[in-house]
């Protein structure tokens, strides 16, 4: 646009000048006349050069408003919610702040939960009472939500998110992770479980939470079942208003690399950002499909979570068609994947995931809890430092990554605690080695003693 109003005027001037310099012979009328036409041609040339600077100036700042508008945000709260594909989420939050130096609101003495079940306090991240840490960045560690506290650790700009999955498929994975609650230790199945309805769940006895509307128990919310179908439309409009007013977006794991798009976008980050693979999922052969009798009763035993996960459900598909759209999302989502398999071709030994049993290198073994068969990984052995480093980051476990975080944020409190700990085993095994001892001493009394008495007899 600017060349094309430049070689105009270039072009009528010179026009002007070529035909004054044919008429300075001419009368004197006519001179005036070509002289008033050069005037008249000059301002308006010179108001189209006011319009093009204009236009450009508005470019640029349309640029630089855009620029502002998609800052990449450093501020983050996810709420890590239970078997719901959250310790993977985690791994792309860890892998990012970790590159960008970002500090992490990480649990008091090196615990890998903020003190969960009980509601977040301030004082449960450390560097709160000691105010050791002028600024955090990321809380992502599990913690039973509680707005008011979180935003005593959190800056005021911070963007919070969770994500939810099917209660149907959630239970399913709860019952063989934590079958050693209360609620689930008496039964053999879920289905059993359910179909005597819940006999067993007592929602006063510490841990059962995790046997009933968890979803709900993670957001802070009361989740004590719903005594009629109109207490259920109250309480669960009560719970959704909450979720919306403190999170402005809410991934879902069934569709989990449309959710990282979507996420993406959110961030201002890029795709290589919420590149990752699986973490804490379990192996194919620990998994039970449910009937369509018994998915209803998982619905109708966690009626909250099931009414949260369909509005969110709803609302996470019309948050997609008025951003980016269908055909965009599709796009991106084959990206990613691309970039998933290129990683795994690049990183991997086996290609994919291996069972606990197969991981060769044990400070990358995920922990094994109940009766899941937790999968890790094994790296390609010829990689170099830095692909290496790339790798291992992104195959690392939860309890191993928090570990490492807090031992590099707060190396002293680590190097102490590790102290402590070597001294507590060595006293214990002396103490075993002394139990042990005094074990022999009197096997050895009472064999000499029993030798005697034989001798004695005969």
């Amino acid at each position: 646009m600017i060349s094309h109003a430049a070689y105009f005027l270039t072009f009528t001037l010179d026009l002007i000048v070529y035909r004054c310099v044919r008429v300075a012979c001419c009368s004197r009328l006519r001179f005036m006349w070509f002289t008033l036409m050069f005037l008249t041609v000059l301002c308006v040339a010179l108001q189209m050069l006011g319009v093009v600077r204009q236009a450009r100036l508005i470019i640029v700042k349309s640029q630089a408003d855009n620029t502002v508008m998609c800052q990449p945000k450093k501020h983050i709260v996810f709420l890590k919610t239970h078997k719901t594909a959250s310790s993977t989420i985690l791994n792309i939050l860890y892998r990012y702040g970790e590159s960008h130096n970002l500090t992490f609101a990480l649990p008091l003495n090196m615990h890998s939960q903020l003190f969960y079940p009980a509601f977040f306090a301030a004082h449960f991240v450390e560097g709160v009472r000691t105010r050791s840490v002028k600024e955090f960045h990321v809380l992502c560690n599990h913690m039973r939500f509680s707005s008011q506290e979180v935003r005593k650790v959190m800056p005021k700009d911070a963007f919070y998110f969770s994500i939810l999955r099917n209660p149907v498929a959630m239970m399913e994975s709860l019952f063989v992770y934590y079958k050693a609650i209360p609620a689930f230790r008496a039964v053999k199945s879920l289905e059993e479980f359910l179909i005597q309805g819940g006999r067993s769940y007592n929602a006063s006895v510490p841990n059962n939470h995790y046997a009933r509307n968890i979803l709900t128990f993670d957001f802070g919310l009361d989740n004590t079942a719903p005594e009629n179908d109109t207490e259920l439309d109250r309480r669960s409009a009560e719970v959704i208003a909450a979720m919306e007013r403190d999170f402005p977006l809410i991934l879902i794991s069934e569709y989990f690399d449309e959710s990282l798009v979507l996420l993406k976008h959110a961030l201002c980050w890029s795709l290589d950002d919420v590149s990752s693979f699986r973490l804490n999922s379990r192996s194919e052969r620990s998994r039970r499909p449910l009937s369509a009798e018994i998915a209803d009763r998982v619905k109708e035993w966690n009626s909250l979570d099931w009414r949260l996960y369909q509005h969110f459900n709803a609302t996470f598909w019309k948050r997609i068609d008025s951003t980016l759209g269908r055909t965009k999302l599709q796009q991106e989502v084959e990206l990613l994947r691309a970039k998933r398999r290129n990683l795994e071709q690049m990183c991997l030994q086996e290609g994919g995931a291996v069972d606990p049993a197969q991981v060769q290198d044990s400070s990358l073994k995920p922990f094994q809890y109940g009766a899941a068969v937790i999968q890790g990984y094994n790296l390609r052995l010829e990689l170099n430092n830095d692909t290496r480093q790339l790798c291992q980051r992104l195959i690392t476990p939860e309890l191993q990554y928090t570990s490492a975080l807090y031992t590099k944020q707060f190396p002293q409190l680590a190097a102490a605690r590790a102290a402590a700990a070597k001294k507590i085993a060595a006293s214990r095994n002396t103490a075993t080695h002394r139990a042990v001892n005094q074990l022999h001493k009197n096997w050895t009394k009472s064999c000499l003693s029993a030798r005697a008495a034989q001798v004695w007899i005969n």
